[in-house]
């Protein structure tokens, strides 16, 4: 017959498990908002971090701290002699991250469950930090992806498809020539099969060459295009529709216009932004122009790639590059040039001359 343990013993053990889980979920996200805050600059993703360490310190404190410190037991845990030799490596950052935030996740649902025998309330709101941390695992390897793949691109042009497909191919040799990095196909008069001609265009010119291109709006077209990813507005499909349409090779761009539209757009898992319009643009009207505060405001606080965007020509990108971005997104000033290979120089020149973040 099994002996039941007294009342306080059996409370103890559940204290003992609460307070270590406790540290592990303390201990990686201290690691992983080291990272964010140290290794990405990013200012948007560590306050995220440490506001939710302090959700967590704020739910504990509802335990009783005497209990906790009571219950602790290093000397005598067998966990401490317990280890696998993949602990002790970190093949890479994205490695680091993951291995933290899963230790926090795992140590988050210990948490939730044995203080449902102490504090059902606890198990609740520690439930939804688990489910936030989910979140921002996602956004910080999302981050890091895309600051690999974008880490060289600072000049993305949009181009119209043009009356024809042997003009815009024309035009598509040009750019690829000049060795843009990015490519937007973005035209509201053309219909479906026109919009897919061209994208066939595009796949054909930039076979074999470094520069990626973008269908504007429609994930369907991207994907029946095999273009290298979609580029949402405001008003368009979410990002998370985007990405079951085409999968998680796929780049996904968001236009913001705000600094809640950006932080939003790398909580939902976007690999760049548009930061704009900027100034007034010969190709799109606006009814307003977020200037170079959104510019300063993104770039001081995201590091996802950001391409400011509106009206940016040779003659403002230093006020784009001051405000501490340097990439930019470009159509008339390029497209509409009477030598498009000599303006993409000119840019690119400026542009080098300050390292892309």
């Amino acid at each position: 017959m099994t002996i039941p343990k007294p009342e306080h013993e059996a409370q103890n053990q559940y204290y003992r498990v609460l307070d270590a889980a406790n540290n592990r979920a303390g201990e990686g996200l201290r690691v992983v908002e080291d990272f964010t805050r140290m290794m990405l600059g990013d200012r948007h993703l560590t306050l995220r971090l440490k506001q939710l360490r302090h959700q967590l310190t704020g739910v504990i404190s509802e335990l009783d701290p005497h209990c906790l410190i009571a219950a602790r037991d290093t000397a005598e845990d067998i966990g401490t002699e317990i280890g696998l030799p993949s602990e002790y490596r970190r093949e890479s950052t994205s490695g680091l991250v993951q291995a933290n935030l899963s230790r926090v996740q795992q140590a988050l649902r210990t948490i939730e469950e044995y203080s449902k025998s102490i504090n059902p309330r606890i198990a609740q709101i520690v439930e939804q930090l688990r489910y936030q941390s989910y979140t921002l695992e996602k956004a910080i390897l999302t981050t890091v992806l895309s600051t690999n793949i974008l880490k060289s691109a600072q000049l993305y042009v949009i181009v119209d498809g043009g009356p024809t497909d042997v003009e815009f191919g024309q035009q598509i040799r040009q750019l690829v020539a000049a060795q843009v990095d990015l490519i937007q196909l973005r035209d509201k008069s053309l219909s479906d099969r026109e919009l897919l001609s061209r994208a066939a265009v595009l796949s054909s010119e930039l076979s074999g060459s470094s520069t990626r291109w973008i269908m504007n709006d429609r994930a369907d077209l991207a994907s029946a295009g095999r273009a290298d990813g979609v580029h949402l507005g405001q008003d368009d499909i979410s990002v998370g529709d985007a990405r079951r349409i085409l999968g998680p090779a796929k780049l996904i761009g968001v236009s913001t216009h705000s600094i809640d539209q950006a932080r939003q757009a790398v909580v939902d898992g976007a690999n760049y932004i548009g930061v704009g319009p900027v100034f007034s643009s010969r190709t799109k009207t606006f009814d307003l122009h977020v200037g170079l505060a959104l510019v300063a405001e993104v770039a001081s606080e995201i590091s996802l790639p950001a391409f400011a965007i509106g009206g940016i020509d040779e003659n403002n990108i230093a006020s784009i590059r001051d405000a501490g971005m340097n990439r930019v997104a470009i159509a008339s000033a390029i497209t509409k040039s009477a030598d498009p290979t000599i303006a993409v120089s000119r840019i690119r020149e400026q542009l080098r001359s300050h390292c892309p973040r």
